[in-house]
């Protein structure tokens, strides 16, 4: 170990020390700058408290529909509470609950109308389909430490949703479960799409090829920026071809190219200058991971690109949204785990990348993304 990792455990193991003493937290109560970070500290420690309750106080507002019923605002509570079909003191009592959320908002009393965050949910339907969907994850949480303890193939309320096949096959025994599946890919291939257009420059690529790449959210999206570019659709054959289809309608046929194939055990076409993974590797364990990079790697000529979007761990600002949430979240799935910057450099360097590099972006919480370069 070295001198400095020493140092920063002794420093660690004193510090909470005088944290945890009732001395230190009577004192730092009664001293200006103290009492702030101390009162900071204490907010914060009942926000980790409290976090499940805002969450069904946000899951409340989508499906009681109260967003839409807010953007006709302001209401009086009787108006809303009739047309959520819930008392009136109910109907104060979730829009009390969401005010300092900032969800809803009383500028004059008994006037009721969205507030800042409000109005981000209520203008995104892909948003509030999140919001929908993690009530699968709540329920696996339900007891955490017995959902650590199980096996993770065993299955979970997440894991059945998730079930690759299951939820784009099947359309008219499990209309819901698709259309869900659907409105979820779409929303989050959206969010990761926004960051690379506005972080990562495509002009010089002339033919993109996205692995793993589903109904073609993402490709629709950075097709549609770039109308230069030829593009490729690589999944499982039902799902490719479906795809391609859709893109072909948006796009123009004669851009679109479906590869049909198993991205472990099928070779990745060759002949692109960028492939990309959009919210593929933080899905799979580290052994096939590797495998799926290395054979991205046979693929591609020297100089050609590899473009990784997903939400990452230990990306400053993001930090509890890639270990906490995605740690979670993926261990719920069974399957996979939130990576750095610099692990999935390493990984990719290890596959046969010549480099790798992190490209930052304004909304890590979407996604961040690392370029390697064959």
């Amino acid at each position: 170990m070295s001198k400095w990792a020493a140092f920063k455990l002794g420093y660690v193991a004193r510090r909470n020390r005088v944290f945890a003493s009732p001395r230190f937290q009577h004192w730092a109560a009664r001293l200006p700058v103290i009492r702030w970070i101390a009162t900071s500290r204490a907010a914060g420690a009942f926000d980790l408290l409290a976090g499940f309750a805002y969450s069904q106080v946000l899951r409340a507002y989508v499906e009681g529909g109260l967003f839409d019923i807010l953007k006709d605002g302001p209401l009086a509570a009787a108006d809303i509470a009739s047309r959520m079909g819930l008392s009136e003191s109910a109907a104060l009592t979730l829009l009390r609950a969401g005010r300092p959320l900032m969800l809803s908002e009383e500028p004059a009393p008994d006037h009721w109308m969205l507030g800042e965050q409000g109005a981000v949910f209520a203008s995104n339907p892909g948003v509030q389909a999140m919001v929908r969907h993690h009530r699968l994850l709540y329920t696996d949480l339900a007891d955490p430490i017995a959902l650590l303890r199980a096996d993770r193939a065993d299955p979970t309320t997440l894991s059945r949703f998730w079930t690759y096949a299951g939820a784009l096959q099947g359309a008219t025994e499990r209309g819901a479960d698709t259309a869900e599946y659907s409105e979820l890919m779409a929303a989050s291939q959206h969010f990761v799409a926004d960051e690379v257009l506005a972080s990562v420059g495509l002009g010089d690529v002339q033919r993109l090829l996205d692995v793993g790449g589903g109904h073609g959210a993402f490709l629709r999206a950075i097709g549609t920026a770039h109308p230069h570019l030829a593009l490729g659709l690589f999944d499982l054959p039902e799902v490719a071809e479906t795809g391609a289809r859709v893109l072909g309608e948006a796009l123009g046929a004669s851009r679109v190219t479906a590869h049909p194939g198993d991205f472990f055990s099928d070779s990745i076409p060759q002949g692109y200058d960028m492939v990309s993974l959009i919210r593929i590797l933080h899905d799979h364990d580290d052994a096939p991971a590797a495998a799926l990079l290395a054979n991205i790697r046979r693929s591609l000529a020297p100089g050609a690109r590899l473009l990784i979007a997903e939400p990452m761990a230990r990306i400053p600002g993001a930090e509890a949204m890639g270990e906490a949430f995605f740690g979670l979240y993926l261990w719920a799935m069974g399957s996979g785990r939130p990576r750095s910057p610099a692990e999935i450099a390493a990984m990719c360097r290890a596959a046969g990348f010549a480099s790798a590099r992190f490209v930052a972006t304004a909304q890590p919480v979407n996604a961040s993304v690392v370029m390697a370069t064959a």
